[in-house]
């Protein structure tokens, strides 16, 4: 085989000769080379799909990763806001049953329950043999929140319940506190009654219009036996100083031969309050209370305002 150069320049031409194993060398060379840069172009289109795979994946897995990251904030959002309803929803409850709480301790007060009996400081006694019961299964955050509202709603009726039960309690001792009862004196005894008696200045028959009640001595507290307005406070003429006081209703209750007097003309006084001091001003032979009852302008007896009261 021969290959001639030609020289186009300076019209030199030159024969190479390729004879036996460099004539097989050169055949092989030629056929080789485009084999040769079909496995190249071959091996570079693979890599270059293999890389474009590669990023198409990577990009798949990028998203992936962002839908996930995007779902897991939402989840979390949620997640804070039930929390923080739940928060709400506990520092309401807490708030109410403190509201019953001090209900509860309201009406104990008013009904008298002994305090060891029935307090609200304490929890309540339970107790039994332990029964272990079948595990329950998880409850979902929705029947959760349901069973809440549930409980929420318990605690609200309860509430409503004790709120009017304590407003006719309420209604129940106010009326007590202007109901006449008991004595115008912590300590003493009923020295004369109510009615006919032997006048203790001229010694002849005469009416007495209230109750005596013996003090022993000057300076002793007298007590409103009722609610009221005072309606008189001052001198007069045969009951020294007294008290008169208004308690609606058509009541009236008077205090007499007082030393001192604590209240004046229009003072609201509460029930058992101290409205003066025990004396003997005006037409009376010792220190003593003279108390009397007035009922839609007439004196009545006072006994039956006084007899069930324990001294």
């Amino acid at each position: 085989m021969k290959i001639i150069i030609v020289d186009a320049r300076h019209g030199v031409s030159k024969t190479i000769t390729f004879k036996g194993w460099m004539k097989l060398g050169l055949g092989l060379c030629l056929l080789g080379l485009p084999v040769l840069i079909g496995c190249g172009a071959f091996i570079m289109a693979e890599a270059r799909g293999g890389k474009l795979a590669r990023d198409a994946e990577a990009d798949a897995w990028s998203e992936s990763l962002r839908e996930q990251a995007a779902d897991l904030a939402k989840v979390k959002q949620e997640t804070t806001s039930r929390l923080e309803a739940l928060t709400i929803r506990l520092a309401n409850l807490q708030a109410r049953l403190v509201r019953l709480d001090a209900l509860g301790e309201r009406l104990s007060t008013v009904a008298g329950l002994p305090e060891d009996e029935f307090s609200f400081d304490t929890d309540p006694s339970v107790g039994g043999p332990e029964i272990l019961a079948e595990a329950p299964g998880l409850q979902s955050p929705d029947l959760f929140f349901e069973e809440l509202d549930a409980l929420s709603r318990r605690i609200n009726q309860r509430q409503h319940l004790m709120e009017s039960l304590n407003s006719v309690m309420t209604e129940r001792e106010s009326l007590a506190e202007f109901n006449v009862s008991g004595w115008p004196v912590a300590n003493g005894y009923i020295s004369s009654g109510f009615g006919r008696r032997r006048d203790p200045f001229t010694g002849r028959l005469a009416e007495h219009e209230g109750i005596d009640f013996n003090t022993g001595k000057s300076g002793q507290d007298v007590f409103a036996v009722a609610a009221g307005v005072v309606s008189f406070a001052g001198w007069k003429q045969g009951y020294g100083r007294m008290v008169l006081i208004d308690h609606g209703n058509g009541y009236e209750t008077l205090y007499a031969h007082d030393q001192k007097l604590l209240v004046k003309e229009g003072d609201v006084v509460k029930k058992g309050q101290v409205i003066a001091l025990s004396g003997s001003s005006g037409r009376s032979t010792a220190p003593h209370v003279h108390f009397e009852v007035h009922k839609n302008g007439r004196v009545i007896d006072p006994a039956s305002y006084v007899q069930n009261t324990i001294r």
